[in-house]
């Protein structure tokens, strides 16, 4: 065989990557899609928390395929759109806000409440929500290249925002794309923030997406987490003493009248029961101060030897 008979393997993708362009992705088979976009959608809400007075919340709804084309005709009306160029992967991608999701955010950023009238659909985009659409589509271009990290490095850079997305071209429209929503929330309001990925661009990181690697959870807000806690310790719960129990036929409880005196085996010695929510927590010791009962704690409540004691009676 002459040496212009054989395939550079340099020139041409393998044979299998071309096979799997043609018949799709499959998303059930890229958990970390699901886990990068969900990484992304917390990624944008902490960077827009410190803007806004009041809180903007953000969800990833869904990860699914489309083509490129049924995506934009969805979003026809009323949309902005940012087309973000990855030089790593040479491809375009799609980051879109509806005009709900612009609405939303801008009330909250400049202090609304959610009561303002909704703006008609086919007005035309201020310049003040062009700038706040350039904004959040500068975070999510950065959000996008640290999520993506793990899977296949690529920085994102905004090329240009449209209103129109008939101009906002990253494939022909007929190509098969990523398409994932994430649900944006401020006040009473809200709206879709899509993100359009050509599958053309995720086939080499197939095998990386594939596998969800240790660790890939989505990243924590310290302050969030301090104020979880400080909730949660300041949180009031019932607590419940049990010096001791005793087993009564119903009969015998039927017969109970006011006044009566029901004997107790237990001694100032025993050790009393602290539960709370029907869960048993320590063991303690009964006391007097200033002629108020009271508990010292003695120790914890080992379940599984109580469970053992529970059978050695039985």
């Amino acid at each position: 065989m002459s040496a212009a008979g054989i395939a550079d393997p340099d020139m041409q993708p393998p044979v299998h990557d071309r096979l799997l362009e043609v018949a799709g992705i499959s998303i059930d088979r890229m958990p970390m899609l699901r886990v990068v976009f969900d990484r992304l959608a917390t990624s944008c809400a902490d960077a827009l928390r410190p803007l806004s007075p009041s809180p903007i919340l953000l969800s990833m709804e869904g990860v699914e395929t489309g083509r490129i084309g049924d995506v934009l005709s969805a979003y026809q009306r009323g949309a902005v759109a940012a087309v973000l160029y990855a030089s790593e992967w040479d491809t375009r991608i799609l980051v879109g806000l509806d005009r709900d999701c612009t609405n939303a955010i801008l009330e909250a950023l400049f202090g609304g409440d959610g009561t303002e009238p909704q703006d008609p659909e086919d007005r035309a985009f201020t310049t003040i929500e062009m700038k706040v659409a350039q904004l959040v589509f500068e975070h999510v271009a950065a959000a996008l290249a640290a999520c993506f990290a793990s899977v296949g490095e690529a920085p994102f850079k905004i090329e240009r925002v449209e209103t129109r997305l008939d101009f906002a071209v990253i494939g022909r429209r007929n190509n098969p794309a990523v398409v994932t929503r994430i649900a944006m929330q401020a006040h009473e309001r809200g709206g879709d923030m899509f993100i359009v990925i050509p599958q053309s661009a995720l086939t080499p990181m197939r095998q990386n997406l594939a596998r969800v690697l240790s660790g890939d959870v989505s990243p924590s807000d310290p302050r969030w987490t301090r104020q979880i806690h400080s909730e949660v310790a300041r949180t009031e719960v019932r607590l419940r003493a049990i010096l001791e129990e005793r087993e009564m036929t119903l009969g015998e409880v039927a017969e109970l009248r006011a006044g009566m005196i029901l004997p107790l085996e237990a001694t100032p010695r025993t050790r009393v029961r602290l539960e709370c929510a029907d869960q048993p927590l320590f063991w303690c010791e009964l006391g007097r101060s200033d002629s108020v009962y009271t508990l010292r704690v003695e120790d914890f409540i080992d379940k599984n030897e109580d469970v053992i004691d529970d059978l050695v009676s039985g």
